[in-house]
């Protein structure tokens, strides 16, 4: 299954921040984008991995654990200039 996510990454003096708007707790912080990507690649895959190992812990075999599939990705939000070229789906009030 590929998940497909949004990083966020910020110009900071230090460098770049990111984070992944869907997952919080997955952010990173490096000198150099390429760093920071690298970095937030890894991040994710630890909140998965810890969150899995404290789900084990605190609840062992008293739960049902199956796979979870989601349908297509919607994609990544409009930018604002595609955002504001798009009709409302809301006609205005008179």
């Amino acid at each position: 299954m590929n998940l497909q996510f949004t990083a966020v990454f910020e110009e900071v003096p230090e460098g770049f921040i990111g984070y992944v708007e869907e997952l919080p707790g997955a952010n990173t912080q490096a000198p150099t984008l390429e760093e920071a990507r690298a970095g937030l690649a890894e991040a994710v895959e630890l909140v998965f991995e810890a969150n899995r190992l404290l789900a084990e812990e605190r609840l062992g075999d008293r739960v049902i654990r199956e796979p979870l599939s989601l349908r297509g990705s919607k994609g990544p939000p409009p930018t604002p200039a595609e955002h504001s070229t798009q009709p409302s789906p809301i006609p205005p009030t008179p």
